[in-house]
């Protein structure tokens, strides 16, 4: 529990004894009233809109429902100011003492502080990266790699019951054109000329020592022979090598799955047939000829008859296409098998992390899921847009057909897993990233992953030297919340222990919005505040951290500084970054 959520509680009580003395209408729906710090901290520490919400519902001006709602705030304990504001706001501002046992609450809590169960054991699904399994992970995967790694530990400190999965695409076009680049590597391993390698083809260097794999393995066994002979043995000889490749990748980011799901495996179990019999029973799949597409019309565009989902009745712009010419199925049936697999394994509540490029997807993708749960799953997709890598001031430019590409692998090698997992998260999803190679390792206010890191460490120099300075103190997080905390007095101390207390409020929203990026930005605006009052004490000796004169004073500082490096350790394991002790 959050000071915030505790009195969004004492505001419902508030409304129940309002509708129960015949002043607000019985069951009135409260679920859009917000308790929340203000935009303006001159304004108070708390502010509610539940005024503005019930107005209409209990017919009233909001301002003088606003009035009968602060009456009844002010008896609430703890409460020093209430006033209105604007429309109908209600601005609250709490005693020093609540702060202070806030601050208590966080020492005790540990790093449990923080944790929440509005999840209720909610299962849920989050899919991210299944990228292709056509070669090594690049940067571009890295950034949903990280953004998914952290949302599943994100929902899962708020209770929710989470499975990360991988889906594997080794079936169709792009895995076939893998297995003939191997061929042609295994050739290439027998000795045998191979020239250029042909358009559509993957060129990269990775794939010389699958194929030279296989040439030790088998010989020339399958240099004559038919391609229909030889394709299946390639195709699934280089995913099996690509797929160790991307695991070994993703654990360089200490990033692990719960479940990893073949497409080939649900075609071998005729999933795709059975979920679309699951539709055409519900009457959603028809014959039909589609309008062109809107704008210019591609040259190989002809209207058709095709075999069609009725996107459109599920909010989609139009009915989508199951088979293809040649009667394969379509990507987006296969995907359609796929989201039926999940609902059939408990999870209603779904979440895809898509690079940007498959943004003209989502739609298509969240009507077959309405359709498949009979309207009770739901599909959330987060988009993640491109990173553009920057060296020495220059993008760099990759394509990973031409085997041009800078990896995962090389990335974490050069700058460590813990600065590519910050960096990846201090943007929203949905935003454009730079990644700098210079910058992200910069040793200045620039560098939020240096920032933040060097806000814990000068908090571990400041504990070492307490253990030294002070050895009759106990400094365990626990003994510390028993300090005299009425000397933290200066508005700095007083700010950092509110920022604080926003953490329990501001884990819930980010992880409710599937915004993990809100972790990186509370913890710039809480090292931000930390280092200001460090300034502070070096200016002002009355305000330093360690004032051996005055060992009470210097207890109740350590109690703070101890609750903001535990509350930025707890921000960091988040992110999946290891907080360092000292800088280097």
């Amino acid at each position: 529990m959050s000071i915030f959520s505790t009195f969004r509680g004492d505001i419902e009580k508030i409304i129940d004894g309002l509708a129960a003395s015949g002043a607000l209408p019985p069951g009135v729906d409260t679920g859009s009233v917000t308790v929340e710090p203000p935009r303006n901290a001159e304004h108070g520490d708390l502010t509610t809109n539940a005024a503005m919400v019930l107005a209409k519902p209990a017919k009233q001006k909001p301002r003088e429902l606003a009035g009968r709602i602060a009456d009844l705030i002010r008896s609430v304990e703890g409460v020093a100011e209430v006033e209105i504001a604007g429309p109908g706001f209600i601005n609250v501002r709490l005693d020093a003492a609540v702060w202070r046992e806030e601050l208590r609450g966080v020492l005790r809590a540990g790093a449990h502080y923080g944790d929440s169960d509005i999840g209720a054991g909610t299962p849920v699904n989050v899919e991210f990266v299944s990228a292709n399994p056509t070669g090594p992970l690049h940067v571009g995967h890295c950034r949903g790699a990280v953004f998914g790694a952290a949302l599943v530990t994100l929902l899962r400190k708020t209770g929710f019951k989470v499975t990360s999965e991988y889906y594997i695409n080794d079936a169709g076009a792009q895995v076939d054109a893998l297995a003939r680049s191997v061929h042609l590597r295994y050739r290439e391993a027998l000795g045998r000329p191979v020239g250029e390698i042909p358009p559509g083809l993957y060129p990269g260097e990775y794939l010389v020592p699958v194929g030279q794999d296989i040439a030790r393995r088998d010989g020339d066994r399958w240099d004559a022979a038919a391609e229909e002979d030889w394709l299946p043995e390639f195709r699934a000889h280089a995913v099996k090598a690509m797929m160790a490749g991307i695991r070994g990748d993703l654990e360089l980011l200490g990033i692990s799955f719960d479940v990893f799901t073949s497409e080939v495996d649900l075609h071998g179990a005729d999933a795709v047939q059975a979920a679309l019999d699951d539709l055409d029973a519900k009457g959603l799949i028809y014959t039909g000829v589609l309008e062109p597409p809107k704008g210019k019309t591609p040259d190989d565009w002809e209207a058709r008859p095709q075999t069609l989902f009725r996107a459109t009745a599920f909010g989609d712009d139009t009915d989508r296409p199951l088979k293809k010419t040649d009667g394969g199925w379509t990507y987006f049936a296969s995907d359609i098998a796929y989201h039926r697999d999940k609902i059939a394994r408990g999870f209603n509540a779904m979440i895809n992390v898509w690079g940007a490029d498959h943004g003209g997807y989502v739609k298509r993708m969240k009507a077959a899921v309405r359709a498949l749960g009979d309207g009770k799953a739901e599909l959330d997709v987060k988009l993640c847009q491109l990173v553009k890598v920057v060296r020495g001031g220059v993008p760099v430019k990759m394509s990973k057909r031409a085997g041009e590409f800078i990896t995962l692998r090389d990335v974490v090698g050069e700058v460590g897993k813990d600065v590519v997992r910050y960096i990846m998260l201090t943007r929203k999803n949905d935003a454009p990233l730079d990644f700098d190679f210079d910058r992200v390792v910069e040793q200045t206010r620039d560098n939020p992953v240096f920032y933040v890191q060097y806000a814990h460490a000068r908090i571990r120099s400041v504990m070492r030297k307490a253990a030294s300075d002070l050895p009759e103190l106990d400094l365990a997080a626990a003994a510390l919340a028993d300090a005299d905390l009425e000397t933290l007095q200066h508005e700095a101390e007083v700010a950092l222990i509110k920022t604080l207390a926003d953490w329990p409020r501001t884990v819930e929203s980010a992880a409710l919005a599937h915004e993990p990026h809100r972790i990186a930005y509370y913890l710039d605006d809480l090292a931000a505040q930390f280092h200001a009052l460090w300034n502070k004490g070096t200016e002002n000796p009355d305000l330093r951290f360690l004032i051996p004169q005055d060992v009470s004073r210097s207890r109740a500082r350590l109690a703070l500084i101890q609750a903001v490096a535990q509350v930025i350790a707890s921000g960091l394991e988040i992110m999946g970054v290891e907080p360092v002790e000292e800088m280097r």
